[in-house]
């Protein structure tokens, strides 16, 4: 019975979030109303891409004669990702919500949660309508349908702006979302500057067009047999394809787990090079890292939202530099930039924080606002024990995250076996579920929050590459123009902590915005500085006319239509 009484517990919030519109959308709305809906949706999608924008919403929901808070309402609801435009289910959502107003209904999150019988809500009325579909319906026959396909022509259109071929500037009127305008606006302005200071090669590789549209991803890390592989079952209720489970060291690759078709392997060799999914800047790790690399598929309707990481235990002592054959902080650095939410797994027998595992969470440097800290299999001591072990961990922390701030940990036993109540008592069951209330409620959110994540992540890196060109553009300067070339990168390279100072104070830059010294020191060791470009102020300009105002301008057109 406690088992029961807890999977309700941990799977309830999860399907509060936009797996709920899902269900709204498509399992509670008969087929008659859906192919209603359909036609809506093509008529009020002025571009035909397959997305209802602000202005066709304004446009399509002023017949319904509803007042403008409650039309904000319903757009605030359906548009739960703050994407800017809703798809297909979502416009579904929004119908049966001005259906709901209609008929004298509040509209508020909370009516997605109610009895209400979706199934039976009849599609709302929408004044003069049917005169208008009918109007374009004549005026479609009388001309050749020349656009049919549009959705095809828009998807190649963005494929266009990352292909080396495109030259065409592209108008803002061809952009129908926030993700759509970032691509935009990197292709145009951000990407120049990357290839023009080698960004790519000291930083992060170029952007893709999978990058933007890539799902969520929640990475865990920790030591061996802390649970970090149960922990992604117990929210699966299901086994992923290849997951290992022991208490010794079982997950011995990073293994990414998303949604598909059907459940298989992927290795990853042929992960990094498939367009359509993130992962190709994973070769610059090599074959030794991509033959440890994997994606695990299967269908689940959590991981139509979020995808998962699961990593290798970190190893103590030099185990882990002398039996890898990769990089593994570069790896976990590179999948910190890529990832929403990045779990610490700590074991109550195992606090001890290694040089290796230390070396790791150095590696998430930038991305601590991600970082959420879990101290699983908390059940396996008594109260008491527990307390003490909180101390521990919280002093172990200390030392690692260098921060004056205490970090949040999370207690908990996130597995499928019932808590076992006979070390904690009742009071540490309800403590227990009020911990993984609050950890499942900062998952429930990320697919919410997926789209701010991005513009964050784009932001943080146009800062980054700002800095990066103004680095390369000194060193360049600092060359002579005929003799002694070599002598002068070397000493260059060797006092590269005095050149940043330089830099920072020259520009009047952040100190911690600055790349990690070490790094970039053995990137540029494999560089001919005098090779580099000079600054280009015109360049930088734009970046930061980019920053100050086309993102405040993409933000504005995205916006709730009602605000």
């Amino acid at each position: 019975m406690p088992s029961r009484r807890r999977t309700r517990f941990l799977c309830k919030p999860l399907l509060q979030s936009e797996m709920e519109i899902e269900a709204v959308a498509a399992g509670s709305c008969s087929k008659e109303n859906q192919i209603i809906y359909k036609e809506w949706f093509e008529f009020a999608d002025s571009d035909g891409d397959g997305r209802i924008t602000g202005n066709d919403a304004i446009k399509f929901f002023s017949m319904s004669n509803l007042p403008r808070p409650e039309l904000k309402q319903v757009w605030a609801i359906a548009d739960a990702k703050r994407q800017g435009y809703l798809s297909f289910k979502e416009f579904i959502v929004a119908m049966q919500l001005v259906s709901l107003a209609q008929t004298g209904h509040e509209i508020s999150h909370e009516v997605l949660n109610s009895d209400v019988d979706f199934q039976n809500i009849n599609p709302p009325t929408m004044e003069g309508l049917g005169v208008l579909m009918a109007k374009k319906k004549h005026s479609s026959k009388s001309s050749d349908l020349s656009i049919n396909g549009s959705p095809a022509a828009d998807t190649s259109l963005t494929a266009q702006w990352f292909s080396s071929k495109s030259s065409k500037k592209i108008s803002l009127s061809s952009v129908t979302s926030i993700v759509d305008g970032l691509k935009r606006l990197y292709i145009q302005k951000l990407k120049p500057l990357e290839v023009a200071y080698r960004f790519n090669d000291f930083v992060s590789p170029l952007l893709t067009n999978s990058d933007f549209d890539a799902k969520p991803m929640v990475m865990l890390l920790g030591q061996y047999s802390t649970g970090k592989t149960t922990f992604i079952k117990h929210l699966l209720k299901a086994s992923y394809p290849g997951a290992h489970i022991g208490p010794e060291p079982t997950t011995d690759r990073f293994v990414v787990v998303m949604s598909g078709p059907d459940e298989r392997s992927i290795p990853g060799n042929t992960v990094a090079v498939q367009a359509d999914m993130p992962f190709s800047g994973l070769t610059t790790f090599g074959t030794a890292f991509l033959s440890k690399f994997e994606c695990s598929q299967m269908p689940h309707p959590l991981l139509e939202h979020v995808t998962f990481v699961d990593t290798p235990g970190v190893l103590s002592g030099e185990k882990q530099r002398t039996q890898r054959a990769y990089e593994f902080t570069g790896v976990t650095s590179w999948f910190a930039s890529k990832c929403d939410l990045i779990l610490l797994l700590f074991d109550p027998h195992k606090l001890d924080v290694s040089d290796e595992f230390k070396r790791v969470i150095s590696s998430l440097r930038g991305h601590d606002d991600k970082i959420r800290v879990v101290l699983n299999k908390a059940d396996q001591v008594d109260t008491q024990q527990l307390m003490r072990v909180y101390g521990a961990l919280m002093w172990s922390l200390g030392k690692v995250l260098n921060t004056p701030e205490v970090s949040r940990v999370y207690i908990g036993s996130f597995s499928d076996k019932p808590i076992n109540e006979a070390a904690t008592g009742p009071i540490g069951r309800e403590l227990f579920e009020k911990e993984q209330d609050d950890l499942l409620a900062d998952l429930k959110d990320i697919p919410k929050k997926a789209c701010d994540r991005r513009i964050n992540e784009f932001v943080k890196r146009a800062r980054a590459a700002k800095i990066h060109a103004y680095i390369i553009s000194h060193l360049k300067k600092e060359m002579p123009a005929i003799m002694g070339k070599a002598k002068a990168q070397q000493k260059l390279i060797d006092n590269l902590e005095d050149v940043f100072g330089k830099v920072q104070r020259e520009h009047h830059l952040p100190k911690g915005d600055f790349p990690n010294v070490e790094h970039f020191r053995e990137v540029l060791s494999g560089y001919n500085i005098d090779k580099f470009e000079k600054l280009k102020p015109k360049m930088l300009q734009t970046v930061d006319d980019m920053l100050g105002y086309d993102i405040p301008e993409l933000l504005k057109s995205f916006r709730n239509p009602y605000d």
